[in-house]
């Protein structure tokens, strides 16, 4: 007889000023009891972006420890997974924070969780792997046929990675982020011939609410449209540093994202005096209950 397992189950929006407005995470505690074809399983039933375990530490100096799963494969970090995660640990009482931090331990190492504020006002920020620069385009580069006739910033679009490889393009402005209709066959096939996620565009927004529009095209994984990525968000951060470029954006800013497909995300962006970058943000539980497997 195949064995069931119960785990308490928390679906969370995260970088959502609302319910709705963010990236969905699904979150299963007591990992412990599913083993890996389950978790793959589970994820893949969700049809969300990703799905995370959570499993006690392996030593004192965690908290927790995550696992974190796309509908098709398992993977070592990704930001609003771990926002989301830090949420719902702190709202299921599964761990509690010391020193305002929390201490997550996934495949990517441990991470520190910035906590600000309380419940509905809290906000979350993990320490992301810092991208580097691989290369910037070249005549040549599909991600230059991608983009032609799309107005670009002075900065040239580069090939980036930290752990996981992103294209980046700093567009002229936000109306031509906003109105941007790429060829999502070439952004499949860009992100399949570079070994990359896909194509991540930005543009600075003065005089707004937020300082940079972000719209990221993840279709190396089979996602159309990214309602909200952290780890996208921090490579730019990072890239523009590396660049020296932030200019008026300074080292802390904000930033907008999915509304072109229906959400209304925010991220704050940080980057500290050791050159480590920070993205942050507010999270919301939607649905908390049991999952029976």
């Amino acid at each position: 007889m195949t064995r069931r397992s119960r785990c308490p189950y928390f679906q969370v929006d995260v970088f959502a000023e609302r319910a709705g407005a963010g990236n969905p995470l699904a979150v299963v505690f007591n990992g412990a009891v599913l083993d890996d074809g389950q978790m793959q399983a589970i994820a893949a039933w969700t049809q969300l972006a990703e799905t995370t375990f959570v499993l006690p530490p392996d030593g004192d100096d965690a908290d927790y420890r995550v696992r974190i799963f796309t509908t098709q494969r398992e993977i070592a970090f990704a930001g609003h997974p771990s926002l989301g995660t830090a949420h719902a640990v702190l709202e299921s009482g599964f761990a509690q924070a010391r020193d305002g931090l929390l201490r997550q331990q996934c495949q990517a190492g441990m991470l520190p969780i910035r906590l600000d504020g309380e419940a509905a006002t809290r906000t979350l920020t993990v320490r992301v792997p810092r991208s580097r620069i691989v290369r910037n385009a070249e005549a040549g580069d599909a991600v230059l046929e991608i983009l032609r006739g799309t107005a670009l910033a002075p900065t040239p679009p580069a090939l980036v990675e930290g752990g996981r490889r992103w294209w980046l393009a700093e567009l002229r402005d936000e109306a031509t982020v906003r109105g941007l209709k790429p060829d999502r066959f070439a952004l499949r096939h860009l992100a399949q011939s570079t070994q990359s996620l896909g194509l991540c565009v930005f543009a600075r927004c003065p005089n707004q609410d937020h300082d940079l529009v972000v719209r990221a095209f993840p279709l190396g994984v089979g996602i159309d449209e990214d309602p909200a990525s952290g780890a996208a968000n921090a490579a730019i951060a990072a890239f523009l540093d590396e660049a020296g470029t932030l200019g008026g954006l300074g080292r802390h800013y904000r930033v907008s994202q999915g509304r072109e497909i229906g959400h209304d995300a925010t991220l704050e962006l940080a980057i500290d005096n050791d050159g480590e970058v920070w993205v942050g943000g507010r999270c919301q539980t939607v649905i908390r209950g049991e999952i029976d497997w």
